[in-house]
């Protein structure tokens, strides 16, 4: 996992703040008049203390998992209170980075109350006479605070940082997921519905005894459906590149007609639609004309769009249902395209409805315009 830069910072930070901080100890204790083995002991836990305290405030992608910050917590309160009672207010800017690790480590609603009596320990120890130090309960009380709140705020951004980055990566892979679903789409409406429609046209000129002048007029409109295919495919790989519900009604009359179907069509003038809603109503047309090219044998289709004040209603109806049962591809709610556009349908809040009666196969789609 790549490390944002935000917490590669916050790291610096850290690592800046804890060993300057314990460096100062360091030099303290050092220049102390203890006896020689007092010194090597303080020294000895003041070289652990800096792995522990990292341990505890690395940011993502860095951070331990959670049950090892507990433990980690546990060593770092040992080391804490034992050299602050062995070696007194030397050690006093401890409790401050422990006080950071638990509000990073214990729930919101108990890290506060556990922090404050962290901090409040120092002058506490100072007053029973457990700590001997002149540097006054005040003193410590301030250093613990100012020390626990900047640890606190370092590591905290840092968490932010992380997950604002893994935010936007999510956001990245998902527009990349919806731009391949959308292509996918656009792939299985244009593109096969326009090689349904060339495969149709071929297999017409190939079954009819035709002359060679109705045979060169069947190529040239096999080769005009492949241009549009191409221009298809080319709308598809454009970014941004969008059909409007006019230019789609158009398309399914060409294709329609090439192939051999007769069509009527009727568009409202003027017709507004919200992005959404032009788009669900595109792939109504789409799959329902795909369907009718490759599987049936319909003469007469007819496209219907409807405006009301709230409403607007698609309908595709073609004579070209087998009777009794229907196909499982154009049955209602078995198709896997049918199924697909229900469920983008029930999304914008409208029905599909998809239905066979007297050789007629109709599908409807009425989505709300609110």
């Amino acid at each position: 996992m790549t490390a944002p830069p935000g917490a590669r910072v916050a790291l610096g930070a850290l690592v800046v703040l804890v060993v300057g901080s314990l460096g100062l100890v360091a030099l303290d204790v050092a220049a102390s008049p203890f006896h020689r083995r007092t010194v090597a002991a303080g020294l000895t836990v003041l070289v652990l203390t800096p792995a522990v305290l990292l341990g505890q405030y690395a940011p993502p992608p860095y951070r331990l998992p959670y049950r090892w910050r507990w433990g980690l917590l546990l060593v770092q309160a040992v080391l804490t209170y034992v050299p602050l009672v062995v070696f007194q207010h030397r050690w006093f800017t401890l409790l401050g980075f422990l006080a950071g690790a638990v509000m990073l480590t214990l729930p919101p609603a108990n890290s506060v109350p556990v922090a404050l009596a962290v901090v409040a320990s120092g002058p506490l120890l100072i007053h029973t006479g457990v700590v001997d130090s002149s540097r006054g309960s005040l003193v410590a009380l301030l250093s613990a605070a100012i020390t626990a709140s900047t640890v606190f705020a370092v590591t905290h951004l840092a968490l932010l940082s992380s997950r604002l980055y893994g935010s936007k990566e999510q956001t990245a892979r998902l527009a990349e997921q919806r731009a391949l679903a959308r292509m996918r789409q656009d792939l299985h409406d244009l593109v096969g519905s326009s090689l349904v429609a060339v495969v149709v046209r071929a297999e017409n000129a190939l079954r009819a005894d035709t002359s060679a002048e109705s045979a060169r007029a069947a190529l040239a409109e096999v080769a005009e459906l492949a241009r549009r295919t191409q221009e298809d495919v080319r709308l598809i790989s454009s970014p941004g590149a969008t059909r409007s519900l006019a230019d789609e009604l158009a398309r399914a009359q060409r294709l329609l007609t090439t192939s051999g179907t007769g069509v009527h069509a009727s568009l409202p003038p003027r017709l507004e639609l919200d992005d959404a809603v032009t788009e669900c109503l595109r792939s109504v047309l789409h799959e329902a004309v795909g369907n009718l090219l490759e599987h049936s044998r319909a003469t007469f289709c007819e496209i219907e769009l409807h405006a009301d004040p709230d409403d607007i209603r698609l309908t595709v109806r073609n004579d070209g249902a087998p009777t009794g049962s229907p196909p499982p591809s154009t049955a209602p709610g078995r198709g896997t395209g049918l199924a697909g556009l229900r469920g983008r349908v029930i999304a914008l809040g409208g029905t599909l409805h998809v239905t066979t009666k007297d050789r007629t196969f109709s599908v409807t789609a009425t989505l709300p315009l609110s």
